[in-house]
């Protein structure tokens, strides 16, 4: 469904909004794990919730696909350069943006949700690893759920080439209801008392108050905004390149396999650098690759085509956020109190989470301070397209400015929470 908002026609303010619509509930984690700790259904405080994220799921496509006709039509365009390529139709009842993004929203909050209990559960878990290998549960979780993403990426770029994306979307409302069965038989015991609501609320503000949650939570937080992206960037592929929506679908695979490649060589290699170097070297080279947009924007590629100059541009980009999530989840466990591990690392990543909705938001803000529309690409004119990636580059850039807020590493992170310096005392 990367593209399908662009086959839809939406404006470039509205391709930024659904794509950041599905992962808008992550900001209410806090909520899902607190609900989760606290108010047990039928004695568990796990399973329950998990299946009913995933039944929200399945529901909210089953709602599209039952509201609205997904099906494509195929049409030949020419492009730049005497080339033609195949562009997909929608039908005059396709859902329109509005549907789709509070389908995209209502997915995105079971999702969530259910992810809220699987962070809970490996929070649990990953407390009583030994010292010496302290973040490889977590490393090895999320490779697994990259290496997903890598395996899904492809497969939903083929049914949506050849199906259109009635497919894809049914494929989105049956896979979860293939996780119900695992959840039904998952391990986990009733009625375990832990602590009340009002002591669990105690607690999480204990921890909050100390120096050693909110220093890194303000670099994370700080981190995360300057994220600014070029929203009119996949706008100028399409329109100025020429791509098609397979070439588009390419980069988000290649992208999800250096995702999964990150999480790898942090977990075998990257896991004994400190979190600080891990920052600063990895900001730096994504400055370097949005230089390199600059390079396809004058149309120098050093001989090689625009397609695998974009591939190397926007995969390598994951390849470096690999890297960098995990030592912040890794953070995240050893900030959590036992007995609130759901809503404390759900209150930790909600802090991520939210400014990662942000992020979006600016980048649509942005898009009116030149001209980027599609009219402006269409005729020449790409002076807009050449400020707004010099000015989110350097937004990006200026991230390097804050690493001094994150710990070196463990040693570090307990020496803050020795710091007399906290709200709570």
């Amino acid at each position: 469904m990367n593209v399908y908002p662009l086959d839809l026609g939406a404006t470039e303010a509205q391709q930024v909004t659904l794509a950041t619509l599905p992962t808008l509930p992550a900001v209410l984690k806090i909520f899902f794990g607190f609900l989760s700790d606290n108010v047990p259904l039928y004695g568990y405080r796990r399973k329950c919730y998990m299946a009913i994220g995933w039944f929200a799921s399945t529901l909210s496509m089953v709602a599209l696909m039952l509201s609205s006709d997904l099906t494509m039509e195929r049409t030949v365009a020419k492009v730049p350069g005497g080339t033609t390529r195949v562009d997909l139709v929608p039908p005059e009842d396709a859902p329109s943006v509005s549907l789709l993004g509070l389908c995209f929203l209502l997915f995105g909050t079971g999702l969530w949700f259910a992810d809220v209990i699987g962070d809970s559960i490996v929070a649990e878990k990953a407390k009583l690893e030994p010292e010496g290998s302290r973040g490889h549960l977590q490393s090895t979780c999320y490779a697994c759920r990259f290496f997903g993403l890598m395996v899904a990426a492809p497969l939903s770029t083929v049914c949506y080439s050849r199906y259109g994306p009635f497919t894809v979307v049914f494929l989105l409302a049956c896979i979860p209801m293939t996780v119900q069965p695992l959840i039904y038989y998952f391990g986990e015991e009733r009625n375990v008392f832990k602590q009340t609501a009002r002591d669990s609320c105690k607690e999480i503000w204990s921890t909050v108050c100390s120096r050693a949650v909110w220093q890194p939570l303000g670099f994370v937080w700080i981190y995360n905004i300057l994220q600014v992206s070029n929203g009119a960037w996949r706008q100028f592929l399409k329109t100025v390149l020429g791509f098609s929506a397979n070439q588009i679908n390419a980069l988000l695979i290649a992208s999800y396999v250096l995702l999964y490649l990150g999480t790898m060589m942090y977990k075998f290699y990257f896991i004994r650098w400190s979190w600080r170097r891990i920052y600063v070297v990895g900001i730096l080279m994504n400055g370097f690759f949005s230089v390199l947009q600059l390079f396809l924007i004058f149309g120098t590629t050093f001989g090689m085509s625009p397609f695998w100059f974009a591939l190397g541009d926007d995969a390598f980009a994951e390849f470096i956020y690999g890297i960098q999530f995990l030592p912040i989840t890794i953070m995240f466990v050893h900030l959590c109190p036992p007995g609130s591990e759901g809503a404390s690392y759900a209150l930790f990543t909600s802090v991520h989470n939210a400014a990662l909705q942000l992020a979006p938001a600016i980048s649509t803000r942005l898009l009116s301070v030149w001209d980027v529309s599609e009219d402006a690409m269409e005729s020449g004119d790409l002076s807009g397209m050449i400020k707004l990636t010099c000015l989110t580059s350097a937004v990006q850039l200026s991230a390097v400015l804050f690493v001094g807020l994150l710990p070196r590493n463990k040693r570090d992170l307990d020496e803050l929470h020795d710091d007399g310096w906290t709200t709570s005392r």
